[in-house]
């Protein structure tokens, strides 16, 4: 199975990973904290906030691999980016476009 094979979804604590084709669930996750969760696919891992938490996950089994409480920042709906956007395959499109904006404008500025 691939990533682009799973669609993620997220609420009340709990994370899913469903095939994207068939809808049968893959995997599930529950946060230890209650609360709103904001996704963010990052390559080959799930990002997920829960009420002010940040864990990381394994994109294609939802094995936590990180956690971290934020201390400081306090809870409520997160804002999530990330370089490597959702899928790796789109990172290589993105590095791609870059290139070629790049060449562009050395070739303008010349």
């Amino acid at each position: 199975m691939r990533i682009s094979d799973l669609v993620f979804t997220g609420f009340n604590k709990r994370v899913a990973a469903v095939h994207r084709d068939t809808g049968q669930l893959v995997w599930q996750w529950t946060a230890p904290q209650s609360g709103y969760v904001t996704l963010l696919l990052d390559g080959d891992r799930l990002i997920v906030s829960v009420n002010g938490y940040l864990h990381a996950l394994d994109a294609l089994t939802g094995r936590q691999l990180w956690s971290n409480d934020l201390p400081g920042f306090g809870c409520g709906v997160a804002s999530l980016a990330s370089v490597n956007g959702n899928v790796a395959g789109n990172h290589a499109a993105h590095q791609a476009a870059v290139a070629a904006g790049a060449a562009a404008a050395a070739s303008s500025a010349s």
